[in-house]
């Protein structure tokens, strides 16, 4: 029998969930710099049949996208360095105080790329692709 199996789990199923939440996060990365290829094909589309749209934004969208793209990667980074510490103090039984700056540099990061995104969408609304 292994040893705190109930508290290896439990660190496992965390990795596993920062694990899924990063290859959202990276997906939407994906979509959002894809979406962002698609305004521009457009764009040249319509210019050949003598309309010429606007494209606001100037590659914002590709810039978000890699950048959440970025932040995924280094959310698995940090979830394995997580997993592996937490191991470690499960094993040797000791009290860990965790990563909470690593977390909330992270955190603070998706919400200022969020806040970007939607201030983006918004003027794209508003300026009417």
């Amino acid at each position: 029998m292994i040893r705190n199996f109930a508290d290896h789990a439990a660190n496992e199923r965390t990795f596993l969930a920062w694990v899924r939440t990063a290859i959202a996060v990276m997906a939407f990365g994906f979509l959002v710099a894809k979406f962002d290829l698609f305004l521009k094909i457009a764009a040249q589309s319509l210019a050949r049949n003598g309309r010429v749209p606007a494209v606001p934004g100037g590659g914002f969208g590709g810039v978000a996208g890699m950048v959440l793209i970025a932040a995924g990667t280094l959310m698995v980074a940090v979830a394995a360095l997580r997993f592996l510490r937490t191991r470690r103090a499960i094993e040797q039984a000791e009290v860990s105080r965790g990563g909470a700056r690593t977390d909330l540099a992270l955190a603070g990061m998706l919400v200022l790329l969020g806040i970007a995104l939607v201030l983006y969408l918004m003027q794209t609304l508003w300026t009417g692709v």
